[in-house]
């Protein structure tokens, strides 16, 4: 689509969509909504890999070499860091980085930017014999770090924790055991959707 508007998805397993088809990857389910609303929209560009951290996204994008400007860049990064215990300071610094490269994509505009929060894999049958409590108040804690740094930058937010727990979702889980399945990327896309026409429709 030749002249649309182009989006680029950073992040992890989550934004690659492990374990499902491309169509299913919820940042490609997005398009698709948009596509609906009536917004021409490329196919989305996503630089995610299975297990990267905040460290890891940061090599994958210099090595993209990436052309901006965006009309939508969305960020989702972090489980890795939780699940590795890696520091949360250090998280904080390095998703900052992140964050200021997001928003240079957009053309500098820190309203062309959603950061998306870290769903939480606790919930899932790959958690069993874990402590799912401490994985929950861990998995906020770094969540509360990528919302102070949306919010400090301008920066759109859109919260899937809660959707990723809901007693009703917590069935949805791909063959892995870990990975969410088409049907909860749909659900990711579409709380994603009224920013992204906001962001699309701003002047």
């Amino acid at each position: 689509m030749g002249g649309a508007n182009r989006f680029l998805a950073l992040g992890d397993s989550y934004t690659i969509g492990e374990s499902v088809a491309r169509s299913e990857r919820w940042p490609v389910q997005l398009v698709s909504l948009l596509r609906v609303n009536g917004f021409a929209v490329d196919e989305p560009e996503i630089v995610a890999a299975t297990g990267w951290t905040t460290d890891g996204l940061a090599g994958g994008i210099t090595a993209a070499r990436l052309a901006g400007p965006y009309a939508l860049v969305s960020l989702l990064i972090g489980v890795n860091n939780q699940y590795r215990g890696r520091d949360l300071e250090e998280y904080r610094e390095q998703f900052c980085s992140l964050l200021r490269r997001a928003i240079e994509f957009a053309a500098g505009e820190p309203r062309g930017v959603i950061v998306i929060s870290i769903p939480d894999w606790g919930v899932t049958p790959f958690a069993e014999g874990r402590d799912r409590k401490q994985i929950a108040r861990e998995i906020d804690a770094f969540n509360d770090v990528n919302r102070e740094e949306a919010a400090r930058a301008g920066a759109h937010y859109v919260d899937v924790t809660g959707i990723s727990r809901a007693p009703a979702n917590r069935a949805l889980v791909a063959t892995d055991g870990l990975h969410p399945p088409g049907e909860m990327y749909r659900l990711w896309a579409e709380a994603t959707l009224p920013t992204a026409l906001r962001i699309l429709t701003r002047p």
